[in-house]
């Protein structure tokens, strides 16, 4: 999502191999800046049916 919003929505580009070098670039930075881990809520009990 954040792929798409930051990136692919307003993005012009002039080729499929400078598309894929940008989405490579976006991604190591999102990697090394902006990623976090989820906090998972699971206790691992049993789930009940509905």
């Amino acid at each position: 999502m954040a792929l798409t919003r930051r990136l692919l929505r307003h993005g012009q580009f002039t080729s499929r191999e400078e598309l894929t070098e940008r989405i490579d670039d976006f991604v190591l930075d999102y990697d090394e800046h902006a990623a976090k881990p989820d906090r998972w809520t699971y206790d691992g009990s049993p789930l009940k049916a509905a």
